[in-house]
């Protein structure tokens, strides 16, 4: 593997400068401060001229670094622009920093090198007005067309209190209703040929099929997409603005409705970032209690996605089945959460309360209980005739397209590759733990159906072995940045009865620093990229989540496809609404 050294002399051999500098960070990913104009021939050498390259583009952000306090080291910069490459051979991250000075600063695409790329600089205008020379069709997003500033600027207001009362007159209403319009020629699209007259329908953003607000529209020749542009933001609720308003501790809860059938998953994606910059060692017995309920929730968002799967291509009964076991789930999560689909548990740290009494036999009843309902499901649904008419060889994929265009989770590994960073990069305790890493061969909605289903199974014998193994100790660690504060720590002397008075009201301040943490969440990989300026809360939240990434290649797959197909296609994808926007 290599380390940020290995990979600046790398950079300094081939680009013959010594302009690269390196940061050292806490969570020990290599990072690399690279000059602007030469991001496109970088970017080209890791993903293509080094041994075991950098094969996927997993994120790409960026800071507004100005009203930041804490920059020893770092290059000189107004904002600056964060990319995070991913290399599967070599099972690591190396993230690139480039500087930016100026109002409203520019930099090369590399939307020719990453195809993926497209809508992550899309965001990264829309959030902050930093432009990308070169980009086919560099429009807002996630906001509206018609928004004024840029969100994720650190002058742009973050709560509605900020900002005067909202006023539709009439003039605006026209404006508004005009930019939802949409006008093929803006995309490169024809409305016609010599020998075909072009159809544009609105799928969305209120239909059955899109599994919430979305819209997708689609250029149509007969029956036949010709092509499709999905306009998202409809559920943006900036939740990335939250967490730079909220304290470390108060924005728990508002990670809980990212990906909101994920539940704790979104709680243990952001806590883990903040417990590297916080130096916090978690307990086994907390890392197992998590374990537990994050596998009883991937239980519990496959059952949904598994029922209306089936519904979308024409199976009524199974999703009347499915989310009554669901339900079965959520009693586990009540009882030990108190509450359900939104538990709001996990705290830095550790959980909020150690296990109930009579924990272990709810959880022993299910575990009993659901193998052989899985089995009648697939019965009910895989193996049915129209279910397989309806999803073999539909919406393909090849593995190195699932790699350029940033596909993780079920849909990458339904391309052949064994891959899920619960193994190749364990978090919270899954290395103690044993099971499989599902995969199919064909990359179609069939393959993605049956990885899922499988992955169930494999959370089940999680699920057992937390039973059977459930370490003795404390539920959360004994450290001062913990919330709540440890209670015992109050009556020593003045001083700490003041500090947990400070950390229940304020929340904890965590060290300045940055970290990346990454988990295999329901939909793919998920991550929290937390920068700490040395306050009480976040200075730049990021949140990577698979959704975003995945519905982007929506439109890749569909094209020769039917409408009807596109339906399947959207159900095998597997996406949340507010896991795109956020």
């Amino acid at each position: 593997m290599l380390d940020a050294d290995n990979i600046l002399q790398l950079l300094q051999q081939r680009f013959a400068t010594d302009s690269f500098t390196e940061q050292r960070t806490v969570d020990g990913i290599p990072t690399i401060w690279v000059p602007g104009m030469k991001i496109v021939p970088i970017v080209q050498f890791l993903k293509s001229n080094l041994p075991q390259p950098y094969q996927m583009l997993y994120d790409l952000s960026a800071i507004d670094e100005r009203n930041r306090t804490k920059r020893e080291g770092q290059p000189a910069a107004d904002f600056t622009v964060v990319y995070h490459l991913y290399s599967f051979d070599r099972n690591s991250f190396v993230r690139l920093k480039l500087p930016l000075q100026g109002e409203y600063p520019s930099l090369p695409s590399i939307h020719e090198v990453f195809r993926n790329a497209n809508w992550y600089e899309r965001e990264v205008y829309d959030m902050f007005g930093i432009r990308f020379n070169g980009h086919p069709h560099l429009e807002r997003i996630l906001m509206p067309l018609t928004w004024q500033g840029h969100p994720l600027r650190k002058e742009h207001p973050a709560r509605a209190t900020e900002m005067g009362p909202f006023k539709l007159w009439e003039e605006k209403e026209v404006i508004e209703q005009d930019a939802l319009e949409f006008k093929p020629e803006m995309w490169g699209m024809q409305r016609q040929t010599e020998d075909a007259d072009f159809m544009f329908l609105n799928i969305g953003p209120q239909h059955p099929g899109t599994h919430g607000v979305l819209r997708i529209v689609l250029q149509l020749d007969g029956e036949d997409i010709v092509d499709a542009v999905p306009e998202i933001g409809f559920h943006h609720r900036g939740a990335e603005k939250m967490g730079e308003r909220q304290s470390w501790h108060t924005y728990i809860p508002y990670t809980d409705r990212v990906d909101y059938l994920g539940g704790v998953m979104n709680n243990l994606a952001y806590l883990l970032s903040v417990e590297k910059l916080a130096g916090i060692e978690i307990p086994d017995r907390a890392k197992v209690i998590r374990v537990m309920l994050c596998e009883l929730f991937r239980i519990s968002s496959h059952l949904v996605w598994f029922g209306t799967f089936a519904q979308d291509v024409g199976q009524l009964s199974p999703v009347f089945y499915m989310f009554t076991d669901r339900e079965k789930v959520f009693d586990i999560v009540e009882a030990i959460c108190g509450g359900r689909m939104h538990p709001n548990w996990f705290r830095i740290g550790g959980v909020a309360q150690d296990l109930p009494n009579g924990w272990e036999k709810l959880v022993r009843d299910f575990v009993d209980y659901f193998p052989k309902k899985l089995r009648e499901y697939n019965n009910m649904v895989i193996r049915n005739s129209l279910f397989k008419a309806r999803t073999k060889g539909i919406g393909i994929y090849s593995l190195e397209e699932a790699i350029e265009w940033g596909i993780t989770g079920a849909g990458l590994r339904a391309c052949g590759l064994e891959w899920d960073f619960r193994k190749k990069l364990p978090y919270s305790g899954y290395e103690m733990f044993d099971f499989d890493i599902p995969i199919a061969q064909n990359g179609d909605c069939f393959d993605r159906a049956i990885v899922r289903v499988e992955e169930m199974r494999q959370s089940v014998r999680i699920i057992e072995q937390c039973l059977n193994q459930m370490p003795a100790g404390n539920y959360k660690a004994d450290h001062p940045l913990t919330t709540p504060p440890i209670k015992k720590h109050t009556m020593e002397d003045i001083e700490t009865l003041i500090t947990h008075f400070l950390n229940v009201s304020w929340g904890p301040v965590i060290p300045p620093g940055e970290a990346m943490s990454c988990i295999e969440a329901t939909k793919g990989a998920n991550s929290y990229y937390m920068i700490s300026d040395g306050n009480t809360s976040a200075y730049r939240s990021r949140i990577r989540t698979p959704s975003f990434p995945h519905m982007q290649m929506v439109p890749y797959i569909s094209k020769g496809y039917t409408v009807a197909d596109l339906l399947a296609i959207l159900g095998s994808v597997d996406y949340v609404l507010a896991d795109i926007d956020r």
